[in-house]
């Protein structure tokens, strides 16, 4: 308890240090795959400190700390990856770099984890195993997760630990839950390809834009009216795209979305259902061209936490907070894949603070986090860096 207790208030002695490592990253986002910056900067802080650094998934970097005696492999993970959002929030930290902004905490994790570092570090003396320092690119649609595990990363780790920060939580409070938590997320593209012209005559063309609305509102019966109401799904279809002129109809025409459940199955039946769809859309409106519905970018599975790894993250941070109960969220998130391979489990932090005017939703123009917080992500790092070693080399 003593240990536990002195890690925490060292996460606070060093809150001032976690912040400005935070502002600094938020200043200079980088997206996926493009965080060379971002990972020469975690790399020389980790330098400073006496870690060793390999590279990973190109812009990601790990570091590994070794204790004294061998025992279990912990795994913490921190994504480094911005958005493609221009910032609207007016603070000295604003970022500089234009049309691209940390708009989903990643700026946080990879600040708290350094802090981790620190720590940690110092109390290797103590330590049994390893504890191993994944501060990983190109979570958001990248699927830098993947990379990672995909090139062993993961193979000896026992169990890996996550924080995000969390806009559904007030600021400080931790949350989890055991099972699923996070939902599968795929990108699709739909093309309906027919016969171009001018406006003002439709009858010599085959519009591919009077077929997109109905196939749009088709595809959004699939949730209402074909899935079990028990089920969780959601298709959300945000991007559509036809002619760059107002007098032209043009031969091609498109949509891009999105489609999110717990269920491997459902999945599969979305799948299914959008395909029929779209072709038979298409032949009815004579669009003789192919139709094409096609899964783009990288599939992310649900995001599910092991029961044990939730049960005994809830003891270890007994003395920072009591663990609250998280919500199920359509959100997606590429640590599935760190779960697909080995046990562990995704955490929030809250952010929200209504009296500071943090209550913008991830993806925001005007995301924020409540930076008083930072401290205790540091604090539940640190903690289970050590002590879920500790405990499982009991076991």
């Amino acid at each position: 308890m003593d240990l536990k207790n002195s890690l925490i208030e060292e996460s606070k002695s060093i809150e001032q240090y976690v912040i400005e490592t935070r502002r600094h990253i938020h200043m200079y986002p980088e997206t996926k795959y493009e965080e060379e910056n971002t990972a020469q900067f975690i790399e020389e802080e980790l330098h400073k400190i006496g870690y060793e650094t390999v590279r990973t998934a190109k812009t990601g970097v790990i570091a590994v700390l070794e204790g004294d005696t061998e025992g279990k492999t912990v795994a913490l993970r921190a994504d480094t990856d911005a958005l493609n959002i221009q910032e609207e929030n007016d603070v000295p930290y604003k970022s500089k770099i234009p049309g691209k902004m940390h708009a989903c905490g990643h700026d946080s994790h990879v600040a708290m984890l350094l802090g981790a570092a620190k720590i940690l570090y110092k109390h290797k003396d103590k330590l049994s195993g390893k504890v191993k320092l994944i501060f990983q690119p190109a979570e958001e649609g990248g699927g830098g997760a993947a990379k990672i595990v995909e090139e062993g990363h993961l193979d000896d780790v026992d169990s890996i630990f996550g924080i995000h920060v969390w806009r559904e939580l007030e600021a400080g409070i931790i949350g989890t839950r055991s099972g699923p938590f996070l939902a599968s997320a795929d990108q699709f593209r739909i093309t309906i390809k027919g016969k171009g012209g001018h406006a003002a005559s439709p009858q010599q063309t085959f519009d591919p834009t009077a077929v997109l609305p109905d196939i749009y509102n088709a595809i959004q019966k699939i949730v209402s009216r074909e899935i079990d109401p028990l089920e969780k799904a959601v298709i959300s279809i945000p991007m559509i795209s036809g002619s760059d002129a107002h007098n032209i109809i043009p031969s091609e025409a498109s949509m891009e979305g999105t489609f999110r459940t717990f269920s491997n199955d459902v999945r599969d039946f979305i799948i299914k259902r959008i395909t029929e769809i779209v072709e038979g859309y298409s032949h009815a409106w004579r669009c003789e061209g192919k139709a094409e519905f096609e899964i783009d970018g990288i599939y992310y599975p649900p995001t599910i936490n092991h029961k044990e790894s939730v049960d005994n993250l809830k003891e270890i941070l007994k003395p920072l907070d009591e663990v609250q109960e998280a919500d199920l969220t359509m959100g997606g998130e590429d640590f599935a894949f760190y779960l697909n391979k080995t046990k562990g489990a995704f955490i929030a932090l809250g952010l929200h603070n209504e009296d500071k005017g943090i209550i913008h939703p991830h993806h925001h123009p005007k995301f924020n986090v409540d930076e008083d917080s930072l401290w205790k992500g540091t604090a539940i790092y640190s903690l289970l860096g050590f002590y879920y070693v500790f405990l499982n080399s009991q076991k």
